[in-house]
């Protein structure tokens, strides 16, 4: 069954469909009044049948609400800007395993430097990204791509969460420290609800933002016994995160 998200509330039970999904309902799928797709309404999916059909779309809910499938831990990644199209990569199967944000940000060894006009459309294309693959993945929200942040800025988010974990296989050899596996079970038992995951581009994270980064309270993790692509590094992160808490 298709899924669409709406920012409009049910009226009477009733909603409109428009712009690009309505497009996609009357002239992709061919759909008829009669048929039934799902509707996603805060974060709440809905399955409704379809009663008129022109520009907009028109819809009726069935009251019935599908069973939500979102982690019960909300896992924010955070991105040195890597090269080419991995931030693609990491947000379409970033929202398929779960990831409720995405922060990319100035690395010093980041080699891509995105100006504000770039910063703008580079964050509209990943956000359309998230959603087709929150359609596609049957999510009931749309991971939130949040504009490009410098690593100071990054810094002063870290206190929003629960918990902030810093991927860097090099470090994490060199200290005593738990797994991330027993990291993980540990913030499961507390109850934590928000974890932030960082990891850094091509070449990682530079010794004085590490330092800066552990200095803020996050802890240095290894992510197995393995060196991760930047973009491999983050889908791990989540599956294992996954693991954990599902």
């Amino acid at each position: 069954m298709q899924r669409y998200f709406s920012e409009q509330e049910f009226v009477n039970d009733r909603l409109t469909i428009t712009g690009d999904d309505a497009k996609h309902i009357s002239r992709v799928m061919r759909m008829a009044v009669g048929d039934e797709i799902i509707v996603v309404v805060k974060a709440e999916a809905h399955i409704c049948k379809i009663t008129q059909i022109d520009e907009a779309i028109s819809v009726v809910t069935t009251n019935q609400i599908i069973t939500s499938p979102e982690m019960p831990v909300q896992v924010t990644i955070a991105c040195g800007l890597p090269k080419g199209d991995k931030l693609e990569l990491i947000t379409q199967k970033g929202t398929e395993l779960g990831m409720h944000a995405l922060i990319p940000f100035e690395a010093k060894r980041s080699i891509v430097k995105w100006n504000d006009k770039k910063g703008v459309k580079k964050v509209e294309r990943l956000q359309k990204i998230a959603k087709e693959a929150a359609e596609q993945s049957h999510r009931t929200i749309i991971p939130v791509i949040q504009q490009t942040s410098t690593f100071s800025q990054l810094i002063a988010q870290l206190v929003q969460y629960d918990m902030v974990f810093l991927a860097d296989e090099e470090e994490a050899k060199t200290i005593t420290s738990q797994s991330f596996k027993e990291h993980l079970q540990q913030a499961k038992e507390r109850g934590v609800q928000s974890i932030l995951c960082i990891f850094g581009p091509e070449g990682g994270i530079d010794r004085q933002e590490q330092q800066q980064l552990k200095a803020s309270g996050a802890h240095i993790v290894a992510l197995g016994p393995r060196i991760l692509r930047a973009e491999t590094a983050p889908l791990y992160a989540l599956s294992a995160i996954s693991y954990a808490y599902e």
